[in-house]
């Protein structure tokens, strides 16, 4: 597999207004992009086509070696996706939530139990763990979210605003789960471009219409220029 993702052409439009328009990427495993732009530039609209969950309405999409969306049930399980939504149930714990998500991948009943209690201590949450998520801070959910996200050793993280409602602390414990340092491939949505580029190795830019305004290799984008493209100076 010479590409992790690969996009020609990629358009997604929502009536008659694109969301994307014309994208084209290619990165390789175990390259990490960050994705800036303002908001309604296609963000989060690209990341839920990588992770199969919107289907685009043009172009050509690999993800894994898969075509989408006609192959995506050959990737969906090795995909990590953090998004806006934790994805966890409020009236069951958080270990609980990480068990039933531990079935839904296959994962055996003890192989679950020691890869759970691993996660939720790299996390710091081994004394809140049993605790329903409805009782737990947004920060905290968000803990057991990155958990829920790389339980299955996923090839590819899907991360939008992963530092959202994390302490500084947070921050740190997340970024040894979710940084760059196990080698796996990561697509980045931040609002917090500066700590970003420092951990990964490319970045696209969009603009309020959909379409790329600058791709290039992270060292070469200046931290200004990342500003501005979330402020949506860049078009």
């Amino acid at each position: 597999m010479s590409t992790a993702i690969e996009l020609r052409g990629l358009r997604r439009e929502y009536g008659e207004r694109a969301a994307l328009d014309r994208v084209d990427l290619g990165l390789a495993p175990g390259e990490s992009l960050l994705v800036l732009g303002p908001n309604g530039a296609g963000k989060t609209t690209l990341l839920r086509i990588l992770a199969t969950l919107l289907r685009p309405s043009g172009g050509e999409v690999r993800v894994l070696g898969a075509s989408l969306p006609g192959e995506a049930w050959k990737v969906r399980g090795r995909i990590g996706l953090l998004g806006h939504e934790a994805l966890l149930y409020r009236d069951l714990s958080g270990r609980e939530n990480l068990r039933f998500h531990a079935r839904l991948h296959g994962i055996g009943r003890e192989a679950a139990e020691v890869r759970i209690a691993e996660l939720l201590a790299a996390v710091g949450m081994t004394q809140r763990g049993d605790d329903r998520v409805a009782e737990l801070s947004a920060g905290m959910q968000q803990r057991v979210a990155i958990c829920r996200c790389v339980l299955h050793e996923p090839e590819l993280l899907l991360l939008d605003e992963p530092d959202s409602n994390l302490d500084a602390e947070g921050r740190d414990l997340a970024r040894a789960l979710i940084g760059p340092a196990d080698g796996r491939t990561r697509v980045l949505v931040t609002h917090d471009p500066e700590r970003a580029l420092d951990d990964v190795d490319r970045a696209l830019v969009l603009g309020r219409n959909g379409r790329i305004v600058r791709a290039c290799r992270a060292a070469e984008l200046d931290p200004d220029e990342a500003r501005s493209a979330i402020a949506g100076a860049a078009r």
